[in-house]
């Protein structure tokens, strides 16, 4: 909700006589400028108080005297039963202390009888238990994208009285720098902006990439998701008509906020990719981060538990909060069914059970624009709650390639190794290929090229076929396995070609 719903929202808790109230907020800048306007509308003095300043009246230069110290602080307050607003900053790292929460509940009760309150702004405040039946939390909304379309402007009036700016950004492209910015503070976009600008000049949709790329920092400051670069884009997906179609659609809605919003469209949850190992499903999620130009992150579910044994469970929710800040973006959680195993719950105590449950609510009541991409190689082990209507858009099946498939498949292996395509029959190398997915493909080239190096001599065809002949593809050494789960799927997903 907009920044004047929260006044509205304060101001009726403050008449109500709530005399602590929590703003979560990660940003100092907004929190001031809701308090300033809350008193303002209250018709309340406003007091700020930090450590290293203490007490002061906004407006004042001076503290009170000897009010550094948080009890001190508090103790002033207390003493003189003035109607008035004080914003605590960085007060709610202090409340562990039972001194400062004891005379912290002091100073709240007066304004039981009087209008007034004490602000503690900040993220992940802990209240103790004493404290809580008289305080409440209220939490700052995220800046929408008119806020960043503000600051934008601002710093381009800024910069452009200093010097020659040259903004050649076309509405959509406007819109989708404005979408990238999301996630971050005003303060920070305004920073990123501006070094934008004065690096070169001009803003044009080069700097779309550049914003992504400031807030792929902000992800390998946190640790818990891997940044993954984005180095494939559709055309490396060969095939997969149907998931192409489905995925362009809904990308108009990122460079047309405006219009999906009229059409009540909000933005897409993600999708299932279920299929045969080396068919293409995480090339999907790095072609989709390409094509929207939005960060990818990636969640390694098998890593999960041994990575953060005792601490999964934090750690999963510290993870979807920092995909939320960074949104929008594109998170890749691969082999889910490693991380949300069915009927593993007994084994490892309950564990499973219990990040399923954490990850089914964040599907469901997501905050950020994350748009999952989530594969699965062995459907048996994917709880049923996971595969429900609902949670994903959709869910897809990939399967191995067909004969016109491979052949492209084999072109552009070929192609991205310096080796021309039409000099290789393309026709016969997929026809000895059937049953070879992507990646082996793939392989088969890269093996003989080996062959050819070793050899001195150019890659031919029958050097490839060489290589395809003594490979025995998954399709064959796991052909009952891939018979059931395309048995399976045929009438639980679509078809991605």
């Amino acid at each position: 909700m907009p920044a004047a719903d929260v006044v509205r929202d304060l101001e009726l808790l403050i008449r109500s006589r709530y005399p602590l109230i929590l703003l979560d907020t990660p940003e100092d800048d907004r929190a001031d400028d809701v308090v300033e306007h809350l008193a303002a509308t209250l018709a309340l003095p406003l007091f700020n108080w930090t450590a290293s300043k203490g007490l002061r009246r906004a407006g004042v230069t001076t503290a009170a005297y000897d009010t550094a110290a948080p009890v001190k602080a508090l103790a002033f307050i207390e003493s003189s039963h003035l109607p008035a607003l004080y914003h605590l900053h960085g007060f709610g790292d202090l409340l562990a202390d039972n001194a400062v929460a004891a005379k912290l509940k002091d100073a709240a009760q007066q304004f039981g009888a009087m209008t007034g309150a004490l602000v503690l702004s900040g993220t992940g405040i802990k209240i103790p238990d004493a404290l809580a039946a008289m305080a409440t939390r209220v939490a700052l909304p995220a800046p929408d994208l008119e806020d960043y379309r503000r600051v934008l402007d601002q710093v381009i009036r800024d910069a452009g009285a200093r010097m020659r700016v040259q903004v050649t950004l076309s509405a959509d492209e406007t819109a989708q720098l404005l979408t990238n910015l999301r996630g971050v503070t005003l303060m920070e976009s305004e920073r990123i902006l501006t070094r934008l600008i004065i690096e070169d000049g001009k803003l044009d949709a080069s700097d779309i990439a550049r914003v992504v790329a400031a807030k792929r920092e902000s992800v390998a400051k946190d640790g818990i998701l891997q940044y993954v670069p984005a180095d494939a884009g559709m055309n490396d997906l060969v095939g997969l008509a149907g998931l192409k179609a489905w995925l362009a659609k809904r990308r108009l809605i990122l460079t047309e906020p405006a219009r999906a919003s009229q059409f009540g469209l909000s933005f897409p949850k993600g999708l299932l990719l279920l299929g045969v190992p080396g068919c293409g499903k995480s090339l999907c999620a790095k072609a989709v981060a390409k094509e929207w130009a939005l960060p990818l992150l990636r969640l390694d579910a098998g890593a999960l538990y041994d990575k953060y044994v005792g601490e999964t469970e934090k750690n999963f929710r510290k993870a979807m909060e920092t995909a939320e800040r960074v949104a929008p973006a594109v998170l890749w959680i691969d082999e889910v069914e490693k991380a949300f195993a069915a009927g593993g719950g007994d084994a490892d105590g309950g564990l499973s059970t219990r990040l399923l449950g954490s990850f089914l609510t964040w599907l469901q009541d997501r905050h950020g624009d994350v748009f999952v991409v989530a594969t699965a190689n062995d459907i048996e082990r994917l709880p049923a709650e996971l595969l429900r209507k609902g949670r994903f858009d959709e869910i897809f099946f990939v399967d191995l390639p067909g004969a016109a498939a491979r052949a492209a498949i084999f072109a552009l292996h070929l192609a991205k190794r310096g080796q021309p395509p039409p000099n290789f029959d393309c026709a016969a190398l997929a026809a000895a290929a059937e049953g070879f997915s992507g990646a082996e493909i793939e392989q088969a080239v890269v093996s003989a090229l080996y062959s050819a190096f070793a050899g001195h001599s150019p890659l031919t065809t029958e050097l490839i076929l060489k290589e395809v002949h003594t490979t025995r593809p998954l399709s064959q050494t796991m052909g009952d396995k891939l018979s059931a789960l395309r048995e399976w799927a045929r009438d639980k997903t679509v078809n991605a070609e």
